[in-house]
């Protein structure tokens, strides 16, 4: 029993760090229409923020608090001056925002000379209960995760911003007839998704060690949780990183661990053949 409780924690812990990644490009993906293949590269900013917090002395929350905010106004700088011209086309799109992504962690790489850097916990030990001992950063990130989810959800479905952000997005020109700034709509979206990267990167960086890599080991897992999820929905992207994540976290238990990362994939494939539209099908969120 030990063990399955072990077993469940830290699967539940891996999920939660796959949807905090995944929920920030599933807003953007649901809400545009355009994948943003510079989203591995917001991660990246998010944990080298919390890593530049450490280094100057300062400790890591602040880092962890500023994460979002910085890399917000640089995804808010983006899409004013770069992504903005790529609506129109979404291959274009996503050839656009992988230039910019390799741009930003090459740019990364230099700076941190291409070593690998350490970041301690925030918020470290362990807690025990009825005799198991669990990570307390690991649980911090379940509960951030929980929470923003739940605060994400209700601003897009539930408030007048929201009502307002699916109107634009849905229909421009009906929107633009009722005085609403389409070009504020879009440049506040996508600050939004990319303030949840550097989240997602400011919490998950002291797991890992950082490197200009961070990011791109979840690229292609993210994107996979989307397609599995389901494009035109909120919840849609939040179940497919659970299914990744739980996947890729059970597995190695299962199977040998060489072998989980293509069982993955091959599963996840299997379900969005039998089902394209993904779990949940919509128009948008």
């Amino acid at each position: 029993m030990d063990i399955a409780i072990k077993f469940a924690f830290d699967i539940l812990a891996f999920t939660s760090v796959m949807v905090l990644i995944v929920l920030g490009l599933g807003v953007i993906a649901s809400m545009m229409g355009i994948f943003n293949f510079a989203h591995g590269e917001l991660v990246l900013l998010g944990a080298y923020t919390v890593y530049l917090s450490d280094e100057a002395g300062l400790g890591g929350w602040p880092g962890v608090i500023a994460a979002p905010i910085v890399v917000g106004a640089v995804g808010l700088a983006l899409e004013r001056t770069v992504i903005r011209r790529f609506y129109a086309n979404p291959i274009i799109a996503m050839l656009g925002t992988y230039a910019l992504g390799l741009m930003i962690r090459e740019i990364v790489r230099g700076l941190l000379g291409g070593h690998y850097k350490s970041i301690p916990e925030p918020m470290g030990g362990v807690f025990g209960i009825g005799g198991l001992e669990f990570s307390v950063w690991r649980t911090f990130i379940i509960v951030v995760t929980m929470l923003v989810i739940a605060g994400s959800w209700l601003l897009l479905s539930r408030t007048s911003i929201g009502l307002k952000v699916r109107g634009a997005l849905e229909n421009p020109a009906l929107a633009r007839a009722c005085g609403i700034s389409t070009d504020l709509v879009y440049s506040l979206t996508f600050a939004f998704g990319a303030a949840l990267a550097g989240l997602a990167g400011a919490l998950i960086v002291p797991l890992y060690q950082l490197s200009a890599d961070i990011g791109i080991r979840f690229l292609v897992q993210s994107f996979l949780s989307v397609m599995l999820g389901g494009v035109g929905t909120f919840e849609g992207p939040v179940l497919g990183a659970a299914a990744v994540g739980a996947m890729a976290a059970g597995l190695p238990w299962i199977v040998l661990p060489v072998l989980a990362d293509p069982l993955v994939f091959v599963l996840a494939l299997a379900v969005v053949r039998m089902r394209p539209q993904g779990f949940i099908a919509a128009g948008r969120i």
